[in-house]
């Protein structure tokens, strides 16, 4: 899967330009503020209909200008099947999505069309964040493998609403109250069933991509689904019913669930350098996307934003390495080209382009 062509209107400082990219490597390279980290942005944007910049979106539509816009023409993988995206969004915060030239109201569409997985220097909250950064992480790559997820997840969301609307106004009689935390239990157990397969099967693809690029003996990775593993949900959920009450919402459940990677026994981001961080949250999505890709038979797209800081020569080499190896489109930003010229197999498609002031110009492919 990949961009054969992407066009963005009025995202922050670009100017207007069509991009018709390698399906393999594309390079953006230029000064700080020039407008590389911005075409991330409106790739990202056609993928999940949001920014990674900035939760409003005021910043991100250029100046003077009511409505930024992205169209992409994705070319399919094994069927070469091509889907034509297309997202706008105004000042008001109105979103419209066009897929295949039919408006939809999902944005799951757009992330099922367009899967991206982005690598920029927020990626270090992976480790260092709150354990909501850490489910989305895994729910995301979930959604990517799992069909039945989606369902489970929006009954999930539902039901808490439901049990929390009650523990906060306590307006609901006791046989809908049960009704609901059974159904709170059910679509908690299925999601836990589909995390756990997951980390199962991401867990020994993580730990040989990490080989790859750094040593680090005795880090683990581990799952928490958000109660006690030694009690059913519905025991924890009666146990915890006065304290649930107090505070207004519900403390156990999948909505509580946490990765948690260890060094020596203590979290992982107190003892990594910022490098050897930057190296563990690389490994962990380059491993998603080979789960993605032997789920769907199509890949993901990377999106790295400054991919040389933080890494020395030979890190650098071996992070390109296994991002060359999964056969992926990646779009690459970099301040100095030469970090990044080298080092790419002779007969991968590299296309090079120079952003400078907001405008994009395409400066090389090396076929």
């Amino acid at each position: 899967m990949s961009l054969g062509r992407v066009t963005v209107t009025a995202v922050r400082n670009l100017h207007p330009v069509t991009l018709t990219p390698s399906p393999r490597i594309n390079i953006l390279y230029g000064a700080n503020g020039s407008g590389k980290t911005s075409l991330l942005e409106a790739i990202y944007l056609l993928g999940l209909a949001r920014s990674f910049r900035s939760q409003r979106l005021s910043p991100v539509i250029q100046h003077e200008q009511p409505t930024c816009t992205v169209f992409g023409q994705v070319q399919g993988g094994d069927d070469g099947r091509v889907c034509n995206l297309g997202v706008a969004r105004n000042r008001l915060g109105e979103l419209q999505i066009r897929i295949d030239g039919q408006n939809v109201r999902s944005t799951a569409q757009l992330a099922e069309a367009l899967p991206l997985q982005l690598i920029n220097p927020d990626s270090f909250r992976l480790l260092e964040g709150a354990p909501k950064v850490r489910r989305q992480f895994l729910d995301w790559g979930v959604f990517h493998v799992e069909p039945r997820f989606l369902p489970a997840w929006q009954r999930l969301q539902t039901a808490l609403r439901q049990r929390n609307s009650w523990l906060r106004h306590g307006r609901i009689d006791a046989v809908s109250q049960a009704a609901w935390d059974r159904e709170l239990c059910l679509a908690s157990e299925e999601i836990d069933s589909y995390r756990r397969s997951y980390i199962q099967a991401l867990k020994p693809v993580f730990e040989s991509v990490l080989r790859e690029l750094v040593e680090l003996d005795g880090l683990t990775l581990s799952y928490y689904r958000g109660w006690d593993r030694e009690r059913s949900l519905g025991e924890v959920l009666a146990a915890s019913l006065p304290r649930d009450q107090q505070l207004g919402h519900t403390q156990a459940g999948p909505q509580r669930a946490d990765l948690r990677l260890r060094l020596a026994a203590h979290n992982a981001a107190d003892l990594l350098s910022r490098g050897q961080q930057k190296l563990v949250v690389c490994a962990l999505k380059i491993a998603q996307g080979h789960l993605v890709d032997r789920a769907r038979r199509g890949q993901c797209i990377y999106l790295v934003d400054d991919l040389p800081s933080e890494l020395d020569e030979q890190h650098r080499r071996a992070l390109c390495r296994l991002l060359e190896e999964l056969n992926c489109q990646v779009f690459i930003t970099c301040v100095d080209l030469e970090a990044l010229r080298e080092g790419w197999r002779t007969d991968t498609p590299v296309a090079l382009f120079h952003v400078e002031q907001g405008r994009i110009t395409q400066t090389h492919d090396r076929e």
